[in-house]
């Protein structure tokens, strides 16, 4: 579970509710209304803003910010020279049977290509299609939380403008201005908090996980080819390295000692 997403939601949430009670009480701040035409009303738009299908879509994609797909890239390079290995000791149909074991639908089809004796260049081309239409999907998930917090703050210019119109309409009444500007001014606050606590953050770290997953899967790209094209397994390994920071690099290095060393006690 990724606890820093519930942490600043929560936290962030608690934080300002905490604010609001160091100066008055927090039941001023509640009002059903206010939910309905700020986060209701929102909600409604984003219907007709995008399809059906694309708003079932994002909102399942939620459950990425608490329960994110894990992704290592050293664990991607070990598994890859592994296949590099194999494939250079038993030919390319060896690795048929290994695949299964691999938990990435996405290496497991570009072994599959390289053992079924498809074109480098085709493989390639297969890959980076698929790629970029993932990277689509992606795109518009986050398009989706953008244009929420976007709109979430209108509909509280909405409801506040409704508000002041109900105030208006009873001017003679001077003892409730007050309270009714306060509640007028609410919506305007459910929208801001709700765009900027939730919305936008959550736009904002799709996208990042996006950009992870990308990076990942080039990553596959590159060792499968390289696979493919009989290349030793360290040379291998040494050019999938490039894609890592110097710390991820001595962690491969130093998981592959571990791997050697164990190894040699059990010989």
């Amino acid at each position: 579970m990724e606890f820093s997403t519930l942490i600043g939601v929560i936290g962030g949430f608690t934080l300002i509710c905490l604010g609001i009670a160091q100066n008055g009480s927090l039941l001023g701040f509640v009002d059903l209304p206010s939910i309905f035409i700020t986060i209701g009303g929102s909600t409604m738009a984003m219907l007709v803003n995008f399809k059906f299908d694309q708003f079932k879509s994002a909102v399942k994609a939620m459950k990425h910010l608490f329960f994110p797909k894990k992704m290592d890239p050293q664990a991607v390079i070990e598994e890859i020279v592994e296949f590099a290995k194999k494939a250079r000791r038993e030919g390319l149909l060896a690795l048929e049977d290994e695949i299964q074991y691999s938990n990435d639908q996405f290496l497991k089809k570009g072994i599959q290509l390289i053992v079924d004796g498809t074109d480098p260049d085709l493989v390639r081309n297969i890959l980076e299609i698929e790629l970029s239409f993932m990277e689509e999907r992606h795109r518009n998930t986050k398009s989706f939380f953008e244009s929420w917090g976007a709109l979430a703050p209108s509909f509280g210019m909405i409801g506040t403008v409704i508000g002041l119109i109900q105030m208006l309409a009873n001017l003679q009444d001077v003892a409730t201005i007050g309270p009714k500007m306060g509640v007028a001014l609410i919506t305007t606050f459910y929208g801001a908090l709700f765009a900027n606590l939730f919305c936008i953050p959550a736009a904002g770290k799709l996208g990042k996980r996006s950009g992870e997953e990308l990076f990942l899967k080039q990553i596959m790209i590159e060792g499968i080819l390289s696979i493919q094209a009989g290349e030793n397994p360290r040379i291998v390994e040494e050019k999938l390295k490039a894609f890592l920071s110097p710390t991820q690099r001595s962690s491969v290095n130093a998981s592959r000692s571990d791997r050697d060393e164990r190894m040699r006690s059990i010989a």
